[in-house]
């Protein structure tokens, strides 16, 4: 988990404080009427935490008060458990500032956390539940995020403690059936991405069959994706496709494709079969499980906050 070796705010590039500069133009693309009533005495507001989540999205909220004018106290640590008490709530933060700003910032910051925050809760229970099941290997989001908001939904990924798997059409080459269908086939595709991504960039095509799948791995793909295959008929491919290929080229395979917290768990597989079938343990046979449930439809974690009175 990323949080065992530093703070994720370090990850986020130099220009991303300009997002939050949109957010307030689009909530507040005139007057602010209601900020008129209130006036701008110095005031203290609470952050609290109504629901359970892992707290995500602490550099997102600070900037938005930040441009506020205001400044921030966070009481709990960034992927640090959020747990109403009796009281139905949990005291997590105090911002202080001029009242009108307080408000001003209010929604813009916690529809922000709310989001990272659920994303991150939905990567980390996806994560618990793996690895109960007892997969050993990698735990994936995709790209399908939120246009505008891929910053934040892939930082809650990250606090949540799953790889965030590749942030734009930049990061690494992935050759989807549109790809292939326009190229002709799955190895004219590899070749051409090859002639332009060079030795810095992954190659990952997207295969239905293990005959796709042969047919990557013999152009020279770095990744395979399964996609679409049920549980055993995952594990049955996945299985066979290193066994073929063991020793005469290194790969990693990844499944995806409706992948849920409810379903999950039977595609697990981490090659111990092979060692009851008295073969060598060829190792975990699916190295990447990706699933756009962690951040896709996924429920709010509930935060409110309130001027203190």
């Amino acid at each position: 988990m990323a949080l065992q070796y530093g703070s994720p705010a370090d990850l986020l590039p130099t220009n991303w404080k300009c997002q939050v500069t949109s957010w307030f133009a689009e909530d507040t693309p005139s007057y602010d009427y209601g900020g008129f009533v209130v006036g701008n005495a110095i005031r203290t507001a609470t952050l609290y935490g109504k629901s359970r989540g892992v707290l995500a999205g602490v550099p997102f909220f600070d900037e938005i008060f930040a441009q506020a004018d205001c400044t921030v106290k966070w009481h709990l640590q960034e992927g640090t458990l959020v747990e109403p008490n009796s009281a139905g709530k949990v005291a997590v933060a105090t911002v202080t500032g001029p009242v009108r700003k307080l408000l001003l910032g209010e929604r813009v910051a916690l529809n922000t956390l709310s989001r990272c925050s659920a994303v991150a809760t939905k990567s980390r229970d996806m994560d618990i539940l793996v690895r109960k099941a007892g997969y050993k290997g990698i735990l994936a989001g995709t790209r399908k995020t939120t246009p505008g908001f891929r910053l934040v939904e892939k930082y809650g990924m990250i606090v949540g403690g799953v790889d965030g798997h590749r942030h734009d059409l930049s990061s690494m080459i992935m050759l989807k059936d549109n790809h292939i269908w326009v190229r002709g086939s799955i190895t004219e595709a590899v070749k051409a991405a090859k002639s332009v991504g060079g030795f810095a960039l992954k190659v990952e095509v997207e295969v239905d069959s293990e005959e796709g799948a042969d047919e990557a791995i013999a152009a020279g793909a770095d990744i395979i994706m399964l996609d679409n295959f049920d549980g055993e008929g995952l594990k049955v491919a996945a299985r066979s496709i290193k066994q073929r290929w063991q020793g005469k080229r290194e790969f990693l395979l990844e499944c995806s494709g409706g992948l849920t917290t409810d379903n999950v768990a039977s595609y697990v597989n981490n090659g111990e079969s092979d060692i009851l079938l008295g073969n060598p343990l060829i190792g975990i046979d699916i190295d990447i499980i990706s699933s756009s449930s962690i951040h896709q439809g996924v429920g709010h974690v509930d935060f409110s906050l309130k001027v203190d009175h």
